[in-house]
């Protein structure tokens, strides 16, 4: 199986540069594809491939206006031109929402790194047309090994490399037993070979500190912003460009502790050696909607949380089912199997009207999922 590292960068001054340029010219060529593509299809084209395309972009470099494409790796254009078109085949197929142009202020840079030319030391990367990069950790990527879809990206404060690499799948001793995780906003999971649910971090003192500054920040530099205005035109200030990097910083750290409890939590369930976990399958989309829920949700990471405990699954062996979106877990009863013709969310715990059972309800579904059958 194929699994992903990643490294944090220390570039120097120019490397830095480069870095930025290179992320640039990804996201040019990314919303150049979409503009392409848009016009065509107005103009009663059909869908333009992304061999033409680079055909296109070989065209365009040759021209003085566009001469600035050549000082960048070849790869990164190449590889931004079949993102693009990937994400309106996606779109095409209903897996996912229609492409949009990428903002130089609130998109993610990135850009693709080709696997023949990209090499590592234990303390260095070699990143075509940038040198090489030192890395953070020492030894943290293996050096004698092929390496898949390398991107390096920037999360508004530091600029990592990661790389997918081929691993074997563990020999694990399995125990037999089927656990189910049930999700909630009140606590993240729960599971049912225990008692105690993984709890909502998000409810911490140390997240509700860190939100607390975040909001006197962003309330600081908001009305910075106000007292800078010139007609219909915001001025950005030295002090607002500190300010917004204390905000990114301070972004990182939540999305940090919330990801490093996720994966502590994965870690350990998948510890537990059962032979099989099973989850639910939410409409998140549809839960977003809710304007009182919809922070909370979002907060929780579900879809990170699931990813995890998937790869770590096919990494130990163990068989990873995702239940029916449709499967009454909440509303059946874990003693006697009578469902509930109606259960508000209001209703914590659980009585069932048919064997007078009393559970938690979300301990209730937890067990339900651990019996699931797949029709």
């Amino acid at each position: 199986m194929i699994t992903s590292l990643k490294v944090r960068l220390e570039p120097n001054n120019e490397q830095l540069s480069l870095l930025v340029k290179s992320s640039g010219t990804a996201r040019w060529i990314y919303n150049w594809t979409l503009d392409r593509q848009e016009k065509n299809y107005a103009n009663g084209g059909s869908f333009l491939s992304d061999n033409d395309l680079r055909k296109e972009i070989t065209q365009l470099k040759k021209l003085e206006e566009f001469s600035w494409l050549g000082s960048m790796s070849n790869n990164i254009p190449k590889q931004a031109v079949k993102d693009a078109c990937e994400a309106y085949k996606k779109f095409f197929k209903k897996l996912s929402k229609k492409p949009k142009f990428k903002s130089r202020k609130k998109s993610r840079p990135s850009f693709y790194q080709d696997t023949a030319k990209i090499k590592f030391t234990d303390t260095h990367v070699r990143l075509e047309k940038i040198g090489w990069v030192r890395l953070s950790e020492q030894g943290r990527i293996p050096t004698d090994t092929k390496y898949t879809n390398p991107r390096v990206t920037y999360d508004g404060v530091r600029w990592y490399i990661s790389v997918g690499i081929e691993i074997a799948v563990k020999s694990v001793k399995l125990t037999g037993v089927s656990v189910g995780i049930d999700l909630g906003i009140k606590n993240l999971a729960i599971c049912s070979n225990r008692t105690e649910p993984y709890a909502n971090i998000n409810k911490t003192k140390e997240i509700k500190r860190l939100e607390k500054k975040l909001r006197r920040l962003q309330r600081i530099v908001s009305n910075k912003y106000e007292m800078n205005k010139k007609g219909v035109r915001y001025v950005k200030t030295c002090n607002i460009i500190k300010l917004e990097k204390l905000i990114r910083i301070l972004y990182r750290k939540l999305d940090n502790i919330r990801t490093d409890y996720k994966q502590k939590i994965t870690t350990e369930i998948v510890r537990t050696k059962p032979s099989r976990i099973v989850m639910e399958s939410l409409n998140v989309r549809g839960m977003m909607k809710n304007k009182h829920l919809s922070k909370a949700i979002a907060q929780q990471g579900w879809g990170e949380l699931k990813s995890m405990i998937q790869y770590k699954c096919d990494r130990d062996g163990i068989e990873f089912v995702e239940a029916d979106k449709w499967y009454p877990s909440s509303k059946t009863c874990s003693a006697c199997g009578y469902i509930k013709p109606k259960l508000s969310l209001s209703e914590r715990t659980f009585v069932c009207e048919s064997c007078g059972s009393i559970l938690d309800r979300d301990q209730n579904a937890s067990i339900n999922l651990s019996r699931y059958q797949a029709s």
